[in-house]
């Protein structure tokens, strides 16, 4: 229960724990995800940093509770860590991004209105031009970024990002550190998973170090100040 007159966090995670054929992926888990906030995850491989993403998305069941303190209508973006594109499809990436921009089906052609909010879409995660690439033969990084802009419209009132820098090159984590800047700014929430302890210095302002259980919790400087996380992560990705 949030006292009356505080400002509740957007998301409380109670006591969370998950099981898959008796092994524990989750342990008891509790945390919060203040309003506004670039709240970051960090732990090794298997420690269940997805699973609980996942979790909080409604995709899996979980033992505890998770708790919503929506201000708007609750909208939720997603970016997933991976994402299959069957290759026989012959799905472009304007095709892709249409389906959730226009009511009529995109095989009968992209509206004038779609096309253009796709164009700005792709403009803003620095993918312009690309409207007629085929889904399936995009690079990781590249997918990603389409993945991205299909999540920001319309603005969510929390994005959900699973290693969202993955395949990207020097300038691609740029361009989504920005925008993860500008998000905040004008007040989405944003929970994200992140091997990068460089980007997480730069971009978080709380951390959550999980090992299946929370192994500490608190403002990003502080909390990395004082655990060795580096140490817990996989072999080059502590930078």
């Amino acid at each position: 229960m949030v006292p009356s007159g505080v400002t509740p966090p957007l998301i409380e995670f109670i006591d969370v724990s998950i099981a898959r054929q008796r092994e524990h992926l989750l342990s008891r888990v509790s945390l919060t995800v203040a309003q506004g906030a670039v709240h970051v995850i960090v732990g090794p491989n298997g420690a269940g940093k997805t699973t609980l993403l996942t979790a909080a998305l409604g995709l899996i069941p979980f033992e505890g509770r998770i708790l919503a303190h929506w201000r708007g209508d609750g909208r939720i973006g997603y970016v997933p860590q991976a994402f299959a594109v069957d290759p026989s499809l012959p799905v472009t990436v304007e095709d892709f991004l249409a389906l959730t921009r226009q009511r009529r089906p995109v095989c009968f052609g992209v509206s004038r209105a779609a096309r253009a909010r796709i164009a700005s879409l792709l403009r803003d995660v620095g993918l312009d031009g690309l409207e007629h690439r085929p889904l399936s033969v995009l690079s990781g990084g590249e997918l990603r970024r389409v993945l991205l802009a299909n999540a920001l419209d319309p603005l969510p009132e929390l994005l959900v990002l699973d290693e969202p820098a993955s395949g990207l090159d020097e300038g691609g984590v740029g361009q989504l550190e920005d925008l993860v800047r500008t998000l905040k700014g004008s007040g989405c929430t944003v929970l994200m998973v992140s091997h990068d302890l460089e980007q997480v210095r730069r971009l978080a302002d709380r951390v959550t170090v999980l090992d299946r259980v929370v192994v500490t919790e608190g403002p990003a400087a502080e909390t990395l100040a004082r655990h060795d996380v580096a140490a817990l992560l996989p072999s080059g990705r502590r930078q």
